[in-house]
């Protein structure tokens, strides 16, 4: 606990303090929480935070800490879907860190418990506890419950693909729109806010068995409780993110990460987070396992399950212990207990959705790192919701400098069957800031050409998508990359299995080609997206700000 509130340097702090209703017992003797809560009244994931933050404090008072709440921006994603608005999404992430790491300097906690449920908003807030590096616990804000229609299970993500199609404006549509969203919660599929939430207990930094409750359930407020609690232990034991975060703990991380066919996003933060704690993390790490761990979680889009069902299954707990053949056991936690221990009593409730490495989901792995001529230092596809019949494929290109356009062609008539879309300029620095692409996604499930389409991007996708779709290419076309070469009629190459993306042009055609480029005109040139397009990190590199 530090002492920077007694004595007669801290008349000033303690007055402050005091304004605010604490009293000397508290500021002087007790140490002080920061309590992250990125509650947004107009975000799912995050409209039910408050009540969990409540449950946090209570702990952290029946423990002897002074809790002080204060919030951090937080944004549903979906909220701005088909908007060219959709690049701010990561970026936010480390105008989140940032956030953590300003108001916890200068009010100097002792710890902190960081509350966080969405995709960029998660690896922000983490970004920012290894930034500041005090004892600090991740609490998810859990999963919404899956909502029902005709006797079938509905999904958020459902709602995309409907949009799309022909009878977006009928009564059924509409019917689904009104219980898509059930509940709070982060939606309910494998999607990269889930796949996030479980990386927090697989890099020790939330309590074990919690990660995955949802949003509703009474056992969120009672392990927002115990937290509480824990984290005044840590603060006595000095127990940060500096002693827990190393390249093993990391590495289990990916290697689960590919086990339950998470986001392609994960990869972007997983990359990040290691560049912030000094941890060695490469792309070459998870193309090494990426060839390796089989897909054993059954959770949409790879399977038919919900992130309820598998919370049901035994949780993070439970898929760890059929994964620790791969797995460090010997990392620690913020229990003080190893991933080892952790597990060690640790039941699959159901075999289907968190199956054994005998009888996977898919033998290809989750997802997989594919390079060669057009991404000579990587592509990313989640193999795991790949159709059989196109995890090799070759087809023309018809090429798109953006997401709009793509979806316009899709609608149009103007791809068919054995086409290869390709769109580009939506990558860290071209876009700026990595759009998901989600519209042509969505539009190509829609249409009935998920099966039988390729597309390749230098942006990245809704944790939602799913099928024969290839992003994070790099270099990105913006910087000059393979991509910014492709034309019309290009004949591109995919070959899933043996990690490989081409296109068949020769070497002499690709430079005469490079030429002639010339890098297009920057998309913005003032604010927060200008400075993030100044200051990126490539794809490969996690995308994150930094000189």
């Amino acid at each position: 606990m530090n002492n920077k509130f007694v004595g007669t340097d801290a008349i000033m702090r303690r007055a402050m303090l005091k304004g605010c209703g604490f009293d000397d017992a508290d500021i002087k003797n007790k140490p002080h929480i920061g309590i992250v809560n990125t509650y947004n009244e107009g975000a799912p994931g995050h409209a039910h935070l408050n009540g969990i933050a409540e449950s946090i404090k209570q702990g952290v008072w029946a423990a002897g800490g002074v809790p002080v709440e204060f919030g951090a921006p937080s944004t549903c994603g979906d909220m701005i879907v088909g908007e060219e608005e959709l690049k701010y999404e990561l970026a936010g992430r480390d105008v989140v860190a940032m956030g953590v790491e300003y108001v916890s300097t200068v009010h100097q906690f002792d710890g902190l418990v960081l509350l966080a449920s969405c995709d960029n908003i998660i690896p922000g807030v983490m970004l920012g506890a290894i930034r500041v590096d005090v004892p600090s616990i991740v609490i998810t804000g859990g999963s919404m419950l899956t909502g029902e229609y005709q006797g079938k299970e509905v999904l958020p993500s459902d709602v995309g693909v409907m949009t799309m199609g022909k009878d977006a404006d009928s009564q059924k549509v509409r019917d689904i729109e009104n219980i898509a969203c059930m509940c709070p919660g982060a939606c309910s599929t494998m999607g990269t806010a889930n796949s996030m939430q479980i990386m927090t207990e697989v890099l020790g930094l939330n309590l074990p068995g919690t990660a995955t409750i949802p949003a509703v359930y009474a056992d969120k407020k009672r392990a927002a409780r115990s937290a509480g609690k824990r984290i005044v232990s840590m603060v006595e034991e000095d127990l940060k993110p500096s002693a827990l975060l190393n390249r093993e703990i990391f590495l289990n991380a990916v290697k689960t990460n590919i086990a339950m066919g998470g986001s392609t996003n994960v990869i972007l933060h997983l990359l990040a987070l290691a560049r912030e704690a000094k941890v060695e993390l490469t792309i070459d790490d998870f193309a090494e396992f990426g060839n390796q761990i089989p897909c054993i979680c059954g959770v949409k889009p790879s399977g038919s399950y919900s992130i309820v069902d598998f919370h049901k299954a035994g949780g993070v707990p439970a898929l760890l212990k059929e994964l620790e053949l791969y797995l460090d056991l010997n990392v620690s936690t913020i229990t003080g207990q190893t991933i080892g221990e952790i597990i060690a009593e640790a039941k699959n409730r159901n075999s289907e959705v968190i199956r054994s490495l005998d009888n996977p989901i898919n033998g290809d792995g989750g997802l997989k790192i594919l390079r060669g001529n057009l991404a000579p230092n990587s592509a990313i596809v989640r193999s795991s919701s790949v159709p059989e019949s196109m995890k090799k494929f070759t087809g023309p290109a018809k090429v798109f400098n953006r997401d709009q356009e793509g979806v316009k062609a899709i609608k149009a008539g103007e791809i068919e069957p054995g086409d290869v879309m390709v769109i580009r300029y939506e990558g860290p620095k071209g876009a700026p800031g990595m759009k998901e692409i989600m519209l042509s996604t969505d539009a190509l499930v829609a249409y009935g050409l998920d099966e039988s389409v390729g597309l390749i991007t230098d942006g990245r996708f809704s944790g939602f998508n799913h099928g024969p779709i290839i992003g994070h290419v790099t270099p990105e076309a913006y910087a000059g990359g393979p991509l910014a070469l492709v034309e019309n009629g290009d004949i591109i190459s995919v070959d899933i299995k043996n990690s490989t993306l081409d296109v068949k042009l020769s070497g002499k055609e690709l430079a005469a080609r490079r030429e002639k480029w010339k890098q297009p005109e920057a998309k913005v040139k003032q604010g927060m997206m200008h400075i993030y397009a100044q200051l990126c990190k490539s794809a490969d590199q996690g995308a994150g700000m930094t000189i």
